[in-house]
């Protein structure tokens, strides 16, 4: 359900099958500059909505690459020749001054970014983003309730591209 008032799309008991159909059709309408900040506790699906997003991107430019988790390496970037697309992973970060290393700041201005573990950017956390919450439904443990918020009006005309993507699939 979408809340135009307030740049929010709710979705509600969204399967991994959903989850990664979500991401794959947001993928294309990410340009440099977007930020997507993925909130939730560990085994909600962030890094399989991740990978799914990468995976469309790097398909449509013909393009295979091996898609790990950067819970380890904290980040991991790829290009689809259009697009640097920088995938990072703060669970281990333990303070924000940890975080300059990493270049994240200037990565948010030409960059397409999802970050998993947004709350420990601290003051980094960029504006102009679009928030993912996950949690466990209440309709058991295999299923996710997504709630997708645009922090900026530029960001809002994705939330009817994940809404038409989730009306697609009849578990969303």
């Amino acid at each position: 359900m979408a809340n135009s008032a307030d740049h929010t799309l709710h979705l509600e008991r969204t399967d991994l099958a959903s989850l990664t159909h979500v991401a794959a059709s947001l993928a294309p309408h990410l340009v440099p500059g977007h930020c997507l900040l993925l909130s939730g506790a560990i085994g909600t699906g962030k890094t399989a909505f991740a990978r799914a997003l990468i995976h469309r991107r790097l398909c449509a430019a013909d393009r295979e690459e091996d898609i790990p988790s950067p819970t380890f390496t904290l980040v991991q970037s790829y290009c689809d020749g259009k697009a640097e697309i920088l995938h990072a992973d703060l669970y281990r970060i333990e303070a924000p001054s940890e975080l300059p290393a990493l270049g994240l700041d200037e990565a948010f201005e030409d960059t397409i970014c999802i970050i998993e573990w947004p709350e420990r950017l601290g003051d980094l956390r960029p504006q102009h983003a679009l928030e993912v919450a996950f949690v466990i439904s209440d309709h058991g443990a295999e299923f996710r309730d997504l709630t997708f918020t645009a922090h900026c009006p530029t960001l809002s005309p994705l939330l009817p591209v994940l809404h038409r993507a989730a009306l697609e699939n009849p578990r969303t």
